[in-house]
């Protein structure tokens, strides 16, 4: 039986390398459209975790995993032994930037080294692992077929970047378009059938470098625009104009203008570390990607725009960050989830630190972090606490934080999100961003 006829009647099993935010959600709709499915994942928590149907990522409930595993659907292993019985392989591991700022894609290659010997014939191996354009090509390709393989005839391969965005309710994994860029027409045909069993709309294109470079364009338009309207927040700032008022009249054109608002940086998985993968490649072809460069520059530079905001704002009243006892609210890089990787926050946590503040910060979705050493406990916002604050800086907005009350309660207040509106006399004295 071929690999197209095992997919189009479930009976292929795939296995899900990685098992974070874009791995443990594509495993479980893998496992619920009927195939089983291996998790494989070097984190001996997480697996432990899946193996008791307890969910770790926000977005997937247990009740949701319980079933599958109970079923037998859906099982995880530290070991990639079980890839010598499987048939699809889709790999979701990190790809961080190193201390240089340069592409790591050794998560990748370690992948790669464990499924060279493992693989069986007919196998396929799809790549999701937002990376630099000619990975899959150049990398992944070149090392999978060590082992005597051929792509096109007894390997296939493709690249299909995840389009996961943590916490949002409207659009998920099916109903978001996948692309989907293969080595050859029949890796093409069968990554494509594969998907077709899980999500609604699958987008082909030309080739894997073609659908690298999709993921890219995608997160370079947002990094660039929200440079932009950083620096527009600055220049409407030094002119003394409201830039929110801009930005809202602005966004009443139909056509022209898509409306992005300023905040203190970028955070998560994607915005502040994938434009630099096709910056980096660019700088191999003698080639300066300026766009991204200068935008990585203005969103890397706004945290320390918001303590400079917060330092004057407490000049004002005869106070100095060194000493002030000031709240951070919200550290997650977006609204109603977990999630704290790259977040500005943490960021202008550590400035205010170096500074001198007393910090304090709260964030109903993160109990504990660790700012230079130090480790903070979120604080209950009860009225004596947010009175006893010298400012409260507004990073992340919650849609569960009260700030009408939050207004009332504090006395001086850096707004970063455009939250607090005006009220009645005796409120907090607002600057924002």
């Amino acid at each position: 039986m071929d690999l197209l006829t095992k997919i189009e009647n479930r009976t292929a099993t795939a296995a899900i390398i990685g098992l974070g935010y874009v791995g443990l959600p594509l495993a479980a709709a893998c496992a619920e459209a009927g195939f089983n499915v291996i998790g494989i994942d070097l984190s001996e928590d997480k697996v432990a975790s899946l193996n008791r149907g307890e969910s770790y990522i926000q977005d997937i409930p247990s009740k949701q995993l319980a079933p599958l595993v109970s079923a037998g659907r859906l099982q995880a292993t530290t070991s990639y032994d079980p890839i010598a019985e499987v048939n699809i392989v889709v790999i979701c591991v990190p790809t961080p930037l190193n201390k240089s700022g340069d592409p790591d894609i050794s998560y990748i290659l370690g992948a790669g080294e464990a499924l060279r010997d493992r693989l069986q014939a007919g196998a396929l191996v799809i790549l999701e692992s937002t990376t630099f354009p000619g990975t899959t090509q150049e990398f992944l390709a070149p090392l999978l077929t060590q082992s005597g393989l051929t792509v096109g005839q007894d390997l296939f391969i493709a690249f299909s970047p995840e389009r996961i965005d943590p916490g949002n309710q409207h659009y998920g994994l099916r109903n978001v378009p996948k692309v989907v860029g293969g080595m050859t027409p029949t890796c093409q045909a069968l990554a494509m059938a594969f998907y077709e069993t899980i999500i609604d709309r699958i987008v082909p294109v030309s080739s894997p470098m073609a659908a690298e470079m999709v993921k890219l364009l995608e997160n370079t338009f947002r990094s660039v625009n929200i440079a932009l309207v950083n620096e527009m927040a600055i220049m409407c700032d030094k002119l003394g104009v409201d830039v929110w008022e801009v930005i809202e009249a602005a966004a009443t054109k139909p056509y022209g203008f898509l409306k992005f608002t300023p905040g203190p940086g970028v955070g998560g998985h994607c915005i502040p570390v994938d434009p630099h993968y096709l910056s980096w490649k660019l700088k191999h072809l003698n080639y300066n990607a300026r766009f991204i460069q200068l935008a990585g520059e203005i969103n890397a530079e706004m945290p320390e725009y918001v303590v400079g905001k917060v330092a004057d704002t407490l000049n004002t009243q005869r106070k100095a960050v060194n000493g002030s006892r000031i709240l951070v609210l919200g550290v997650a890089y977006k609204p109603d989830i977990d999630d704290v990787r790259e977040s500005p926050a943490l960021d202008i946590l550590r400035l205010l630190e170096v500074k001198g503040a007393e910090l304090y910060y709260n964030d109903p979705y993160v109990p504990h972090l660790k700012i230079n050493g130090l480790t903070l406990t979120s604080q209950t916002l009860t009225p004596g606490f947010l009175g006893a604050m010298d400012c409260v800086v507004i990073v992340t907005n919650h849609s569960n934080y009260d700030w009408s009350d939050i207004h009332a309660r504090a006395k001086v207040i850096v707004d970063t999100r455009n939250v607090i509106h005006p009220c009645a006399s005796g409120c907090a004295t607002v600057v924002k961003l």
